[in-house]
C-alpha cells in the first residue's frame, strides 16, 4: 500500500468514529495522522520496516501499530470493527458532497438513512428539511450533490493510478524474461481519470511473465489469465491488465494499447486504404505476408504519418496534423522555468518560504511566486494586510540566502468574494508582484452570477492570473457553472493568465478548456498550487493536461524566462 492508500484508511477511521459520536480529540487524532501520512515524502512502508513510523507527526505508538498491521496483512482489526458497527451503505453516503460524518449520523439515526438511495428518497420526500438546522436549500444542495455523485465515472484519478502503475513497472522491468515494459492506455495519454492500468510487455517467454505478474503481492485477485494476457484487481481496488508480445511485434502492440478507440479506428482505416490490415500484432500485406513492427514510431511511418505523441491520440485532428507534418512541439516538464502559485506556512502550507524556494531551485526552477491565501479564507489561515506586508520581509531575507540561484516574488491567492469583489483593496494588490484571483466558495451560483463574478475579478487591473478557474475537483466536486467562452474572451481582452492547476485532484482548467482558451489566444500557466516542497513534483500532471491541450512552450507563461514574464506583467509584449 502506498501513502495515499494508508492515509485514506485513517481518514475513513476518523469518519466512522465521528459517525459513532466519538470524542472530537480522538477523531482529530486520526485526521492529523492521515494528513501527515499523505504529506510524508518518504514511503510509509519503508519507514515501517525501519521502525521509524513514530517520526511521522501525529503518529504515536498506537497508530504506528495499526499502520504496521495494515501494511503487513492488508487489514486492520480496529478498522474492520468500526466498519461492522455502521451500516455498509452509510459509507457511500459520505461520498456525497455537503454530507459529512455528523450529518450522515443524523440521517441514519433520525431518518433511518443507510444508503445513497435512502438519502435521495428522503430528500425527494422533503424529509431532510424537517431536521434541526436543515432547510429547503440544504435539501436541494444534497439532491444536486447526489446527481453529481451518480454522474461520476467510477474511474480512478490519475494521481492515484499513475504512482501505482509506476511501482508495477519497476517490478516488471526487474523480472526474468522482460525485455521492455511500458504503460499504455489512458495513463500513457495522461487522461485525468483511469479505468484500468494497461501494461505492455516485450518478452519471448509470455507464460513466465504472466505468471510472475499474477503472483505479485500487490495483486489481490486474478480476474482472468491466459498465456499472453492477465487481468487483475490490485490492493486498493484498481484494475490492471498486462499484455505480453514478442519483441518483434512490440511496436504495433504498444501503439494499439495506447491510442483511444477512435484514434485506432482512424489508423486502421488508413491502413485499409493502403491495402494493409493493421492489428496489435502488426501489418498484414495484400499477399498475406506480415510486416512486423518492433518500434512504435515505425507503425506511423508505414502509414505515411509522423509519430503522434500519446497525449494527442484522441481523434481530435492529430491524424490530419501528422499527415501534413504540422503536429505541435508540445511543452515538456523541462520547459518549465518557474512556479507562479505556491503556498508557505504563512497560510496553510507545510514549509517555510526558504524551504519552498530551496526545493524549487533543486528542481531547476529559476523563479518562484509565494501566493499565500488572502484574509477571508479563514480555514486556510489567510493573511491579513499587516501579515501580508510582514511576509515581504521574510521573502527578502530568503532572497538574500538564495542569491542568484532563484528569484523569489511575492504574490497572493486572493479570494473572489461572492459579489465579485476581491479580498484585498487595490492599494494592497498594487504592492504585489503577481496577483492570483481564485474561486473557493459559493460555487453553486447561477451561470450569470458565477460568470459575472469571475469577469469582475479579471477586469481588476491588478489581477494577473485566475487560479483553478472553475474550482472543480476531479471525481469529487463539480466546478462553478461558467460561460467559459466569455471568460476566455475577457481573459484575452484584459491580458489575464489562466491557470492549469497541476494538482491531480484539480487539473483545472482541463485539457478541452485549456485548448480552447489557447486557440482564442489566451496565455496559460502550469502551476502546482504547492503547499509543501514535494507538491512541486506534481507539475508533471499539469504538463500532461497541457500536452493534451496541444500547448507548446510559447503558450505557457512559466515556460518563459523571468524577464519576459515580468515584461508581460507590466504590460509589455
Amino acid at each position: 500500500m502506498d501513502n495515499r492508500e494508508v492515509a485514506a484508511v485513517f481518514d475513513r477511521i476518523a469518519d466512522l468514529l465521528e459517525i459513532q459520536g466519538e470524542a472530537v480529540y480522538r477523531v482529530n487524532a486520526y485526521r492529523r495522522a492521515a494528513e501527515s501520512i499523505r504529506s510524508t515524502s518518504e514511503e510509509v512502508a519503508a519507514m515501517a520496516t525501519a521502525g521509524r513510523l513514530q517520526q511521522i507527526p501525529g503518529v504515536g505508538e498506537a497508530i504506528a501499530s495499526k499502520i504496521d498491521e495494515l501494511l503487513s496483512s492488508g487489514r486492520m482489526a480496529f478498522y474492520d470493527k468500526l466498519v461492522a458497527a455502521v451500516p455498509e451503505g452509510l459509507i457511500g453516503v459520505l461520498e456525497i458532497q455537503d454530507v459529512g460524518p455528523k450529518k450522515a449520523a443524523r440521517f441514519w439515526k433520525e431518518l433511518g438513512v443507510t444508503s445513497v438511495d435512502d438519502l435521495e428518497a428522503a430528500a425527494r420526500a422533503g424529509k431532510l428539511r424537517g431536521l434541526a438546522g436543515m432547510g429547503e436549500k440544504s435539501e436541494t444542495r444534497i439532491l444536486v450533490s447526489i446527481e453529481a455523485y451518480r454522474r461520476r465515472s467510477g474511474r480512478a484519478s490519475i494521481g492515484v493510478a499513475l504512482p501505482s502503475a509506476e511501482r508495477l513497472l519497476v517490478k516488471l522491468r526487474g523480472m526474468p524474461g522482460v525485455r521492455q515494459a511500458e504503460l499504455g492506455g489512458s495513463l500513457r495519454r495522461w487522461r485525468e481519470t483511469i479505468g484500468d492500468i494497461d501494461l505492455v510487455i516485450a518478452s519471448d517467454d509470455s507464460a513466465l511473465v504472466v505468471g510472475g505478474f499474477a503472483a505479485l503481492p500487490e495483486v489481490r485477485r486474478v480476474r482472468s489469465q491466459g498465456e499472453t494476457k492477465v487481468s487483475v484487481e490490485l490492493e486498493g481496488g484498481l484494475q490492471a491488465q498486462l499484455w505480453v508480445h514478442p519483441v518483434e511485434r512490440f511496436g504495433t502492440a504498444w501503439q494499439y494499447a495506447t491510442g483511444s478507440q477512435a484514434h485506432n479506428v482512424r489508423l486502421r482505416e488508413r491502413a485499409q486504404a493502403m491495402g494493409l490490415s493493421l492489428s496489435e500484432h502488426g501489418f498484414r500485406q495484400p499477399d498475406g505476408g506480415e510486416l512486423l513492427i518492433a518500434q512504435e514510431q515505425h507503425a506511423y511511418n508505414v502509414l505515411g504519418l509522423a509519430w503522434v505523441p500519446p497525449e494527442l491520440r484522441e481523434d481530435r485532428g492529430e491524424m490530419q496534423a501528422a499527415e501534413a507534418g504540422a503536429l505541435p512541439v508540445l511543452v515538456t516538464e523541462a520547459d518549465l522555468r518557474g512556479e507562479l502559485h505556491a503556498h508557505s506556512n504563512w497560510s496553510d502550507g507545510g514549509a517555510t518560504i526558504l524551504e519552498m524556494a530551496e526545493a524549487a531551485s533543486e528542481l531547476g526552477l529559476t523563479y518562484l511566486v509565494i501566493s499565500d491565501h488572502s484574509q477571508s479564507l479563514g480555514v486556510a489561515g489567510g493573511l491579513s494586510v499587516d501579515r501580508l506586508r510582514a511576509q515581504r520581509q521574510e521573502i527578502d531575507q530568503a532572497q538574500r540566502r538564495l542569491g542568484s540561484r532563484l528569484r523569489l516574488l511575492q504574490g497572493a491567492e486572493v479570494e473572489i468574494l461572492a459579489d465579485g469583489r476581491l479580498d484585498y483593496p487595490d492599494a494592497v494588490l498594487s504592492e504585489l508582484d503577481l496577483v492570483t484571483a481564485s474561486l473557493h466558495s459559493s460555487l453553486r451560483q447561477s451561470r450569470p452570477q458565477a460568470t459575472a463574478r469571475l469577469l469582475a475579478a479579471m477586469r481588476n487591473p491588478h489581477v494577473d492570473m485566475i487560479g483553478h478557474p472553475t474550482g472543480r475537483m476531479v471525481e469529487g466536486r463539480e466546478g462553478a457553472d461558467l460561460d467559459l467562452e466569455e471568460v476566455f474572451r475577457v481573459a484575452l481582452e484584459t491580458r489575464t493568465m489562466l491557470e492549469i492547476n497541476a494538482h491531480p485532484d484539480r487539473l483545472d482548467l482541463n485539457d478541452v478548456h485549456a485548448r480552447r482558451a489557447s486557440e482564442l489566444g489566451c496565455l496559460l500557466a502550469i502551476n502546482t498550487d504547492a503547499h509543501r516542497p514535494s507538491d512541486l513534483l506534481l507539475r508533471r500532471f499539469g504538463v500532461g493536461v497541457a500536452r493534451r491541450a496541444w500547448l507548446g512552450p510559447p503558450q505557457v507563461a512559466n515556460a518563459w524566462p523571468l524577464d519576459d514574464l515580468l515584461a508581460w506583467l507590466s504590460g509589455g509584449a
